[in-house]
Parts: structure tokens; sequence; C-alpha cells
């Protein structure tokens, strides 16, 4: 596969390395992005634990509670002036209480809003407000209790991350304590049994490798690698990370102070996962003159 100049880019900055060191591990992996990560992660030539991909679409994250059953959901607009819009706030607002009643994103477009379906009245909006819109995702969430909260606030119940947190036992403060420490650490999940066994192994080769760089006997790395995958438990599970509240506590010991155990959570971020393409501002002024 032949590598260029934008995938050494793109790795450059995914990881924080240098060109040459990005170059090679490109070379090295046939242009496989995902192995070029991990090369370089072996290398010690990777500044970022994993792949991080700009976040470049815009629109507002709603969440909205009933009862015991929550729910966030994403609608993606094309820019951020959008988000600010009253009227697009509105339509957001509506459609997070319609989600109430489904279970996922399908159901959620086909559900009646106010005489239409949710995907027909985000259509009607786009040729109002003049830009492309969709309703991107939904995750719900029960427990016996369920909490809220939302960063950056563009309005009541929505804004930039969405979290809702779901507890056996009710501690309304707590759990919101600990709604805020997921949207600032973005934990991948609730615990160790709820991680891909794939994804842990991957890590744990990925450790191993690194070790062995090292150049220690492989008794000494299999300790080694014990130590450092309880490291990366403590990083990624939420239980098990440093409570933000209290860094002497992990949230799962919290939660039992607390007097509840944490069965659930859910993080939405907008435009998790989507690249949106960069264009020259010169070039885009020379197309709109074309």
């Amino acid at each position: 596969m032949a590598i260029t100049a934008a995938l050494v880019k793109e790795l450059r900055e995914s990881t924080g390395a240098g060109m040459m060191d990005a170059k090679k591990a490109l070379t090295e992996t046939d242009g496989d992005m995902e192995a070029a990560v991990d090369w370089l992660r072996t290398k010690g030539l990777a500044k970022a634990a994993k792949k991080s991909g700009r976040t470049a679409a815009e629109g507002l994250v709603a969440v909205a509670v009933e009862g015991g059953k929550g729910i966030a959901v994403e609608v993606n607009s094309e820019t951020d002036f959008v988000g600010k819009n009253a009227d697009f706030q509105k339509m957001v607002a509506g459609i997070a209480q319609v989600a109430l009643g489904v279970n996922d994103v399908d159901a959620l477009k086909a559900a009646d809003m106010d005489g239409k379906t949710v995907e027909q009245t985000v259509t009607d909006a786009v040729a109002v407000i003049g830009e492309n819109m969709s309703v991107r995702r939904m995750a719900a969430l029960e427990g016996d209790a369920v909490v809220n909260y939302v960063h950056n606030a563009a309005a009541t119940g929505m804004g930039k991350i969405g979290v809702l947190v779901a507890t056996k036992g009710e501690n309304e403060a707590f759990a919101r304590q600990v709604a805020m420490h997921i949207a600032a650490t973005n934990p991948a999940s609730l615990s160790e049994d709820d991680l891909d066994p794939a994804v842990v192994e991957k890590e744990k080769q990925v450790q191993m490798d690194i070790a062995r760089e090292s150049g220690k006997p492989e008794q000494v790395i299999e300790k080694m690698i014990v130590g450092r995958m309880k490291k990366y438990m403590s990083e990624v599970t939420l239980v098990n990370q440093a409570f933000v509240v209290n860094p002497d506590l992990t949230v799962g010991a919290a939660a039992s102070e607390a007097g509840v155990e944490i069965t659930g959570f859910v993080r939405l971020e907008v435009g998790e996962g989507i690249e949106k393409k960069e264009e020259n501002f010169a070039e885009e002024v020379a197309k709109m003159n074309s």
C-alpha cells in the first residue's frame, strides 16, 4: 500500500509521533493505521494510548429522565451556529421527550412528533434552517434511579456532552458527581466484565511487546504485565478509576460509601467518531466563485 502524506499526517495527529517515526510505522505495517499506532506504542514513540479522531460534527446531545428511565439523543447539524438556534433547540428538546417512549434510534425516527414522524420533522427543519441535520444516535438506560448531566450546556437538558448514570439504591447528589466524573474521564466501560475481551487481549499483547523491548527475562515480563494491566483497568473502567471528587477512593469504593451500586452509564459527545473534511479557506472561496 502506498504511504501517502495524508496517512502520515493522520497518524502524527493521533499519536503525537514525529514525521519519520510515523512514516516508518506505516511502512512496517503496510499502511494499517491501527497496527501502526500499536507499532509506535511498542517502540515507545506514541504519546497517545489510542487513536483519537477529530470530532468536528456539530449539533447537540439532549438528555431526559422519567421515572427509572433515562435517554440521551444526539442530533447533528453542519455548524455550531445551528446548535445555538432557538428553533433547533426546541426541536431537539421535543425529540428527547419522544425518545423516552422508544428504545433505539430507528424507532425514534419513526415515532410520532406532533403529527409527523421525527424523521420528517427533521427533514422539514432542514428546509427551513438550510443545513443538513440528522438524528444520529440515541441510548436508553434504566435503573432504580437514573440521573442525567450535561456538560457545556447550550440550553436546559442539552449541550456538547450528555451523561446518564443508573444506580441500585438512590443517592442523587452522588450519582450527579459520578456523571460529572464520566463526562471528564470518558471511561470505556463500567467494569472489567464489560470490556471487549479482544480489546483487553490486544492491550495485553502491546504491553508485552513494550516489555520485551526492555530485554528483561520472560518471568519478569509476566509480573510486569500483571501490574500494567491492573493500571490499564484503573484507567478505562469506571468503577476502578480514581474518583475525581476524592482521588483516594475508586469510583466503586465511593459508591459503596454512598450506599449505592452503579449499574450502568451512558456518555454521548457531539460529533464523536465523525471526522469533518477540512478545506482551505481560499479554495472554498474559489469554489464559490467558479
